[in-house]
């Protein structure tokens, strides 16, 4: 009887990718002592809509690619077998409900190509808007336009993150900490990529500022990623913690709440699509993000355990989530996306 190859032990980067999935399953855990501040609207109440909730539209289109539902699956994993099955059950779900999806950072499959196939979703979804990822601080480190059409020929990617995550690269230890120059670097890949690029931060919140020097340098589409949802910061102190290290909380509570950044990325950018996310964990989230002027709304965290069972389960749940945009919108008597964006928001004082 043959002898049963031995699998490969797991590079640097990869054992990374693997922590950070395992953590992230408890979101618990590796959540920041701050909510989203979206708790703070409310919609007013239309008692009689005069809608019916089987003819509320919900569909709309993201970087010219038409959704059946204002979601994208938010970027989480990829580069090992466990974070394969991840991610073609999250495909599944998408091409299944007509969301859009992105992937995990690709730097992996970079590195070390033989686990390239974990990302790769097209044949289960061949229809979605699928979105390449990259850390944004690796146009410092040697990456440059190669490598980003590399990231998006990987996979047959409609779109390119680049991700921005200041605070988990300075407390990493295998952390990428040079952030100098980096517009310029960004801008250039925008004037060079076929696909348009989309700047996403990782919790800690995207200012008016910045998203308005984002789109200056040619990005076509912010992704606020505010705090109030998984923090990278707490899940480097539990990597931290796993291996006896000290852990320092000190920046725990870092970051632009979801909101806020929403409210600026929006004023500063009035025309540029926006992507909200950070916390969001219901329809209502969703709706009132929309009514706050997101595009979309993008959902992370809470998909891994389903992910991690069946595409079918997380169909189930984010049928869950798309229901319950509609009956947020039957209730304030919005029939489409377009009414719900001009509905009023009362804010309560924080």
């Amino acid at each position: 009887m043959p002898r049963r190859r031995e699998k490969k032990s797991l590079t640097a980067t990869q054992q990374r990718k693997k922590e950070h999935l395992e953590l992230c399953l408890d979101a618990k855990a590796i959540a920041g002592p701050y909510d989203t501040g979206l708790g703070r609207y409310s919609f007013l109440h239309n008692a009689l809509p005069e809608v019916d909730i089987a003819e509320i539209n919900l569909s709309t289109t993201f970087l010219g690619k038409s959704l059946k539902a204002p979601l994208l699956i938010s970027s989480m994993t990829g580069g090992f077998e466990l974070a394969r099955k991840v991610n073609r059950n999250l495909a599944q779900a998408a091409q299944e409900l007509g969301l859009a999806m992105g992937v995990g950072s690709q730097r992996v499959a970079l590195e070390e190509k033989s686990v390239a196939d974990s990302f790769k979703v097209r044949d289960l979804a061949p229809d979605i808007l699928l979105l390449g990822n990259l850390g944004a601080v690796q146009l410092n480190y040697g990456y440059d336009i190669e490598q980003c059409r590399e990231a998006v020929q990987m996979i047959g990617a409609d779109g390119l993150i680049l991700h921005l995550n200041v605070l988990q690269e300075a407390v990493q230890p295998e952390g990428n900490r040079n952030f100098k120059g980096l517009t310029a670097r960004i801008a250039e890949v925008c004037r060079q990529l076929e696909v348009p690029v989309v700047a996403k931060e990782v919790g800690g919140g995207i200012s008016g500022d910045v998203a308005l020097r984002l789109k200056q340098a040619g990005v076509k589409a912010i992704d606020v990623a505010g705090r109030g949802g998984t923090s990278w910061y707490a899940v480097e102190a539990k990597r931290a913690a796993r291996r006896g290290q000290a852990v320092d909380l000190t920046f725990l509570d870092w970051g632009i709440p979801t909101e806020e950044a929403l409210v600026q990325v929006r004023q500063a950018t009035p025309d540029l699509e926006i992507v909200a996310s950070g916390g969001i964990r219901s329809g209502l989230d969703i709706a009132k993000a929309v009514a706050l002027g997101a595009n979309l709304a993008a959902i992370g965290q809470p998909l891994l355990a389903p992910a991690l069972e069946s595409a079918e389960e997380v169909i189930k749940f984010l049928a869950g989530i798309i229901y319950e945009i509609k009956v947020a919108m039957l209730c304030v008597g919005a029939t489409n996306l377009p009414e719900l964006s001009k509905v009023a928001l009362v804010r309560r004082s924080p």
